[in-house]
Parts: structure tokens; C-alpha cells; sequence
């Protein structure tokens, strides 16, 4: 029997994972590379298969924690774990250059988005899934973010206000038939960008909305001459030559360390087009026109960036076959 078939040859529906969970109160992102001894990537297939299970046994102590996991896999290692055709767009992370910042490019073979109401819920997964892993892998970063308010960056605004609802999540996260092999997977990029509040906070409020193009205290949408210079809004907005706007899900959380003058956002992308997140970032970095870069990035630090993709939960059960 192939896989999204039932008994009789009937086609069923892929179930993708829980990409399009809601916003939860706490988070966990963990970026891992494979490490080099023999049979890594075979012991994190195995543990990637039995990720459901792991889920259901932490979540089932307090379902109204709603503990999820989406996991993602890497380019660099997808062919060893995996031993399926690549995602048509799947490839490394580029590093974008501006003439002034530089979205960086940095290792991630593995990565985990653990969500959940309970920070604890999100430890205890995390604790287990590191132990089945094992010396199987290596880490990279660990990012814990929290809900801030009501869903504001620390930079003090709204945060994902633009993200698809209702179907427009399927439509604009998951890939269709247009790569019949991974229906239900989604790509998935994540950058940790750390924020110099001192500078930030000294602008002040009017210009501040400005450089991200919404009101401060009821988030509404400004206005923009044609000449002006583009806000954060406008150049996180990708349009195509035929006017089709194309939306991301973001899931952006804030972290941070008052004691070591650390704050930041933790940025995570899913779109069924990796060249739209792509696209966004060489308009934010480089600029539109050309020079005319995002402004918020005078005040927040791009420490990070890795590209995956999360195959449909389909996938990851065939792991454990």
C-alpha cells in the first residue's frame, strides 16, 4: 500500500502538522545540526517518527496546555534522514547583503517549534526529545519566547497582525499539488533578531510608527505617500507581477534577559513558497527601491538565519515504520 492510500486504493488526505496551531503563551525554538558519528542520521529519523507519540504522552498530563511540535529538516541533511526527493525549494538559507545590514546564514539540520499554554509543557517535551536524540546531534541555539501582553514585540507593537485566518492558512503555508510529493509540508525559516531598546525607545512614538507603518497603541494601518520612504509593513509585503499578494504565517515570539540586556524577537516564516520569505528579506535588507532598507534593522540585529522544511505529519509517522 503506497503512502496516502487506504486498503481499497482510495486516496486519503495528508495530515500535515500543526503549523497552523495558534499562538500560544510559550515556545521553544530549537535549532540542531546532526553531529559526525556514524548512524546520527538514522537515529534522528527514528526519533523524528516517534514524535507524535512523545507529544500525545507530555500534552495528555494537561490537554488544556495544548503542547504541539512541528519539526523541520534542513537541506544539508534531508537526503540522509529522510531518503526522499528533496522539496522542489528547498536549499540552504543565502545570506542576504545589504548595503548597510546582512541577514546572516547560519547551521540548522534540525529544527523544533514547540508551543504550548504551559512554559513547563514546553520543557518536559523538550527535556525528552533531547534525550531520544541523544549524541545523535549537536546544538545550536535554544530560544525560549513568551507571549508579551497583548501578542507585542518588545519593541512595543502588535506583532503578526497581517497572518492568513480560517483557509487562507492551508492556502498560503501548505504546498499543493504543485509538488505532489510533499502535499502538506511547509517550508520554514526562522532568524533570531536582537533589539537595541536604548536607541529604539529614544526615537519616540511618531517615529517610530513610521519605521513599522502601523499606530503604536491601536495598531492601525498608516498611511504612505508614494514617495516616502517604505515602512517595515510595506516592504514585508510581497506582491507578484500580477498583483497577487502573497501571505506568510508567522508565529513571532519575543525572548529575553533583562539581567544581560538582551531582547529580541524570535522570527519563524511558514509559506508553501520558500521564495516569498526569501523575497521579503532581500526587500527588507537590500531595499526598495535599492538602498532603502528596512529601517527597523538600524535597531534590530539579524543573529541568525536557517531555511527547513516541515514534511506532513504523514511523513514523520513513516519514520517509525
Amino acid at each position: 500500500m503506497s503512502q496516502g492510500e487506504d486498503p481499497t486504493g482510495a486516496r486519503m488526505p495528508i495530515v500535515p502538522q500543526t503549523v497552523d496551531g495558534p499562538l500560544s503563551s510559550s515556545a521553544v525554538f530549537l535549532t540542531l545540526v546532526l553531529s559526525d558519528r556514524p548512524g546520527a542520521a538514522t537515529d534522528a529519523r527514528a526519533a523524528l517518527g516517534e514524535l507524535g507519540g512523545l507529544v500525545r504522552a507530555v500534552g495528555f498530563r494537561d490537554l488544556s496546555g495544548h503542547l504541539s511540535c512541528v519539526a523541520a529538516i534542513g537541506a544539508d541533511a534531508w537526503d540522509a534522514i529522510t531518503g526522499l526527493s528533496k522539496p522542489a525549494q528547498l536549499h540552504p538559507f543565502v545570506e542576504v547583503k545589504g548595503d548597510v545590514h546582512t541577514a546572516r546564514s547560519t547551521p540548522g539540520d534540525l529544527f523544533f517549534h514547540i508551543r504550548a499554554e504551559r512554559a513547563d509543557l514546553c520543557f518536559e517535551f523538550e527535556r525528552l526529545l533531547l534525550a531520544k536524540l541523544g549524541d545523535a546531534v549537536v546544538r545550536i541555539d535554544e530560544t525560549v519566547g513568551f507571549r508579551y501582553f497583548d501578542d507585542r514585540d518588545l519593541l512595543g507593537f502588535v506583532d503578526g497582525t497581517e497572518n492568513p485566518t480560517g483557509r487562507g492558512m492551508a492556502r498560503w503555508a501548505l504546498v499543493g499539488d504543485e509538488d505532489p510529493d510533499h502535499v502538506g509540508g511547509s517550508y520554514v525559516v526562522v532568524q533570531k533578531y536582537v533589539h537595541n531598546l536604548r536607541n529604539w525607545n529614544a526615537l519616540g512614538t511618531e517615529h517610530q510608527e513610521k519605521v513599522i507603518g502601523r499606530t503604536k497603541a491601536d495598531n492601525v494601518e498608516l498611511d504612505e505617500a508614494p514617495a516616502a520612504r517604505k515602512s517595515h509593513r510595506s516592504l514585508a509585503t510581497i506582491v507578484d507581477d500580477q498583483g497577487v499578494e502573497h501571505d506568510i504565517l508567522r508565529d513571532n515570539m519575543p525572548f529575553g534577559r533583562p539581567a544581560y540586556g538582551e531582547y529580541g524577537t524570535f522570527f519563524i516564516g511558514y509559506s508553501k513558497d520558500l521564495w516569498v520569505i526569501e523575497h521579503m528579506l532581500t526587500r527588507m535588507f537590500v531595499g526598495e527601491p535599492p538602498g532603502q532598507y528596512d529601517r527597523i534593522l538600524d535597531f534590530s540585529s539579524a543573529t541568525s538565519g536557517a531555511a527547513f522544511f516541515a514534511p506532513s505529519n504523514d511523513v514523520l509517522e513513516s519514520f517509525g515504520d
